[in-house]
């Protein structure tokens, strides 16, 4: 079996960014233009995570996140993609890269952490539903390929259970249903 190791991006090594772009434009549906990368790896490099395999000298997996303030209320994180090479897959490297990045979101205070995948993809939706995801709303053709989406959330703290709506309130009033 091989042995394989995980890292933060290196901000600094060219070689890795464009090795995420590799991975993920050969792995998602989506396309996405230069800028998101450098929107999402410049931002947040230390939510971005790489896997390798013992031998190869370029990373055969990737975890890229961000995190803010949503509603103004609540610390999102956000899983913006996932891309693990097809030979590598069932060997637990995506689950790992997902746990390391939600325990870096974790750290960093977050809230609650989401994410979007295609309806269509069972294997996806099966990994993150064992890792506690819930499934949120349904995003009708989402995709540019006029895929549905499903909306995925992993509650964190009590903020996440709570309407936006609600948690920027000072105060409920007490004779008031709502």
């Amino acid at each position: 079996m091989v042995e394989i190791r995980y890292t933060r991006f290196d901000i600094s090594n060219d070689m890795e960014f464009s090795t995420i772009k590799k991975l993920i434009d050969e792995d998602l549906s989506e396309p996405y233009s230069i800028y998101v990368y450098r929107f999402f790896l410049n931002q947040w490099p230390n939510l971005t995570y790489l896997a390798w395999a013992e031998g190869s000298g370029k990373p055969i997996g990737c975890i890229v996140c961000k995190s803010d303030t949503h509603n103004g209320v609540r610390l999102r994180g956000y899983i913006g993609m996932l891309a693990v090479e097809k030979q590598y897959r069932g060997r637990g490297i995506a689950k790992k890269l997902i746990t390391l990045a939600i325990d870096t979101m974790i750290d960093e205070k977050c809230d609650e952490i989401m994410l979007e995948t295609e309806c269509s993809n069972a294997a996806a939706l099966h990994l993150y539903e064992n890792m506690g995801f819930i499934r949120m709303k349904r995003l009708f053709r989402y995709y540019l390929n006029q895929g549905d989406a499903f909306k995925l959330i992993l509650p964190i703290t009590e903020k996440s259970c709570v309407r936006s709506t609600f948690l920027g309130m000072d105060s409920f009033p007490t004779d008031t249903i709502l």
